[in-house]
């Protein structure tokens, strides 16, 4: 059964419903979209206080910009707040949340905060996608910082940039991705929604890619007063998603045949140069300093949101060229023993195939991947793309799952993929221990390798450990 999901109504929540410098609570405020918002409410004169279970750079930060951060949860912590915002994480059963019902104190979680901050933007980018938001979110930034427009922005990651994940800007631009997981991207009020791509992810709370192609659309509808939705055009997911709607669409992709295009590619060092075109007219040259084709679509993406909000596609090129990456996208840790080693947040098989495609125009010998699956239920129902994502690995680790906020299944287990990827013919074997791992890479890597941590849990420790990077961040 499809879930329609949530569109606007009439009880959304609104900041004009706040006193100025009213008190706002966060439950879970160290997460990385979580922080970025209370600092977007720090900076707009609120009084902040969060609680988290630990100290971390992200909370010292917070701090340091005036917030007062509760390590632990506790009723106590939501004492004399107006509002209380929470991470979808956080349950019914925590003391914050009954102390915040039993108080009467307005609860809204993370999507509305979100949601309720972009409709004070007359120029509201909302980044969405299966794959892609991180980096085309960073290359937008890096664009329309380099442009002069001020603009604040949200990102799932952290970028050297705006140190950090959050950038607060004076002017009426704001661009964050807006995720698709449990319809909270339909909280949203996008005056332009960029699409990156549509794929079967998040399944333990959609039934399937029918909801997903559902939802997607529902979240392009939501600018259908006068926005304006830029997609992938090569995508026959989105091309559903978008049938019939009526909408302003401009659709990007590489080669003739879309509004925004890629002509004249090359990889001169690796990275790719090519023509941004619209209409046979060239628009810009572009130099990209991150690999693969799919960065290719993300720059196009960016750039076309670039041209309708009034940013020179030439300048907007300029400013992408300065991007090098996100923290944990295609990121560079360093040289062990004469091999690269980089750490990518890939998780789902159509990353995990762009990433290691995307290394094959670098120079290297053996490349080495040591991935850790994502959830129980992301690796049960992507099993068989699973067993094929990585053909061109020459060697592969698999370690234990990622349960995240997942309970195990009593079934699926990365040991039992590692014998399915062998079956398929792919070099690939399981280990439990990351010292384990460790130690046999270190006894096996070579000058000239690429060693590749991949996944969205805390593989990335490999390979700060044999780097001698203390900090497992």
């Amino acid at each position: 059964m499809i879930r329609l999901g949530f569109l606007h109504t009439m009880n959304h929540f609104e900041f004009s419903d706040l006193k100025p410098g009213a008190h706002i609570h966060f439950i879970g405020i160290g997460g990385i979209s979580m922080s970025g918002l209370a600092q977007i409410l720090l900076q707009a004169g609120y009084r902040v206080t969060g609680s988290d279970r630990a100290r971390t750079h992200i909370t010292e930060k917070l701090e340091q910009l005036g917030a007062v951060i509760h390590y632990g949860h506790a009723a106590e912590n939501v004492s004399g707040a107006d509002l209380v915002v929470h991470t979808a994480a956080v349950h019914d059963d925590n003391p914050e949340m009954i102390a915040a019902k039993t108080q009467h104190i307005r609860l809204i979680d993370r999507a509305e905060c979100l949601g309720a901050i972009m409709k004070r933007y007359k120029n509201a980018v909302g980044v969405a996608g299966t794959h892609g938001k991180t980096t085309t979110t960073s290359m937008l930034a890096h664009a329309m910082v380099h442009a002069g427009v001020d603009p604040t922005i949200s990102i799932g990651g952290e970028l050297d940039l705006i140190d950090g994940n959050i950038r607060t800007g004076s002017s009426d631009y704001f661009v964050t991705e807006a995720c698709e997981y449990t319809n909270s991207f339909l909280k949203f009020f996008p005056s332009i929604a960029l699409i990156t791509n549509i794929e079967a992810d998040h399944l333990d709370f959609f039934s399937g890619l029918e909801e997903i192609i559902e939802s997607f659309r529902k979240f392009a509808l939501l600018t259908k007063n006068g926005g304006h939705v830029v997609a992938w055009g090569g995508d026959a997911n989105i091309r559903k998603a978008l049938d019939g709607t009526g909408l302003h669409i401009l659709y990007y992709g590489i080669g003739p045949g879309f509004d925004y295009y890629s002509e004249n590619c090359t990889y001169g060092n690796g990275f790719p140069a090519f023509d941004v075109m619209r209409a046979g007219a060239k628009l810009c040259h572009i130099q990209l300093n991150v690999p693969g084709e799919h960065n290719i679509l993300n720059a196009l993406a960016a750039i076309a949101v670039c041209d309708l909000l009034g940013i020179a596609p030439s300048i907007a090129a300029a400013g992408i060229e300065t991007f090098h990456g996100t923290h944990r996208r295609f990121e560079k840790k360093g040289t062990f023993n004469g091999a690269a080693v980089i750490d990518d947040y890939a998780h789902h098989p159509t990353e995990i195939q762009a990433t290691l495609k995307a290394t094959q125009n670098l120079p290297h010998n053996k490349l080495w991947c040591v991935f850790q699956p994502h959830t129980y239920t992301r690796t049960k129902t992507l099993w068989n793309d699973f067993k094929t994502c990585f053909r061109l690995a020459d060697e592969l680790i698999l370690t234990d799952i990622y349960a995240a906020r997942e309970q195990f299944d009593g079934v699926t287990t990365a040991e039992n993929l590692a014998a399915d990827i062998c079956s398929a013919g792919i070099n690939a074997v399981y280990m439990k221990t990351f010292a384990e791992i460790e130690a046999y890479l270190r006894a096996r890597v070579q000058p000239g390798d690429v060693v590749f941590t991949m996944g969205a849990g805390d593989v990335f420790q490999i390979g700060n450990h044999l780097l001698g990077i203390k900090k497992d961040a």
